[in-house]
């Protein structure tokens, strides 16, 4: 349910009273920067999403304040949202990047660390739909499988996939494989951020990871090009195949029975699930 979530970016503020005019909104950030935080490290595909509002954000802005990207990685985004929500100067000069599953945590309940209300943050909206997006499983020329097929096959050694925090969707759509296609999978855990991950692939301590498409472009493009040697295996979180992977089957095509189908279905719903969840912690 959470491949969709990754892919595009919640923003956020916590703001105390908002001036009522636009004069006075212009008199309030004259001068004034606001700093970005961004729950991931730098040269990820979070960041690279953050640096580019950054650059024009202030624009739109009455004063034109000056907007700073700092980074803020650990708990999948989680660190930065608590960071927003009880040391951050409440008055609209910080505003947050993250990912799109914080604010459905925060309201589901039922993890420790936690530390926010979602409906007493404001919140400002999206950089993306994902409407042209794909999430896919994307492995290094040395893994010890070359194909959809063979990854399946328990006989065969298991592909090893680097994630970072529990309930992050590097880590959750491994797991959804295995149960809905029979991917053989091992995970490497507890990587800081994107850029981590890619550089443990790069390093070969893991074979390969499920991330955006949209990020590796941005990140990896090099990794996309066909004598690269990476491959890509499965494409997640789409109903019929990217154009630009004709070749690669979905999971849906793959799934094991019409239970696992049904799972794979549910995901098609996390856009729509995200933006409710989105909206309950506005109200």
């Amino acid at each position: 349910m959470f491949a969709r979530w990754t892919a595009a970016m919640a923003v956020t503020a916590v703001f105390a009273v908002a001036p009522a005019h636009a004069d006075a909104v212009a008199d309030f950030y004259q001068g004034k920067q606001i700093d970005l935080i961004v729950g991931y490290g730098p040269s990820g595909g979070y960041d690279t999403y953050a640096r580019l509002l950054a650059r024009h954000f202030g624009k739109f802005i009455p004063g034109n304040p000056n907007v700073i990207v700092q980074n803020m990685p650990g708990g999948g985004s989680l660190r930065a949202v608590n960071y927003l929500y009880n040391v951050a100067p409440k008055d609209g000069t910080t505003i947050g990047m993250f990912s799109r599953n914080m604010p459905l945590i925060g309201l589901l309940g039922g993890n420790p660390n936690v530390q926010f209300k979602p409906r007493k943050l404001t919140w400002i909206g999206s950089s993306s739909s994902f409407v042209n997006d794909a999430y896919i499983l994307i492995v290094r020329k040395e893994a010890p499988v070359k194909s959809i097929e063979e990854a399946r096959r328990a006989d065969l050694p298991a592909l090893v996939l680097g994630g970072n925090a529990e309930s992050a969707t590097g880590n959750d759509v491994p797991i959804i494989l295995r149960d809905t296609i029979g991917l053989h999978v091992k995970q490497v855990v507890g990587y800081p951020d994107s850029t981590a991950i890619f550089l443990a692939i790069e390093r070969g301590e893991v074979h390969g990871r499920t991330v955006d498409l949209s990020s590796v472009k941005s990140i990896k493009p090099e990794w996309l090009k066909p004598d690269s040697g990476f491959r890509v295996l499965v494409q997640f979180a789409r109903t019929t195949r990217h154009p630009d992977f004709p070749d690669v089957p979905t999971a849906r095509e793959l799934a094991k029975n019409e239970a696992a189908r049904a799972l794979i279905d549910t995901d098609a719903d996390a856009e729509t699930i995200a933006r409710k969840a989105m909206q309950i912690a506005a109200e």
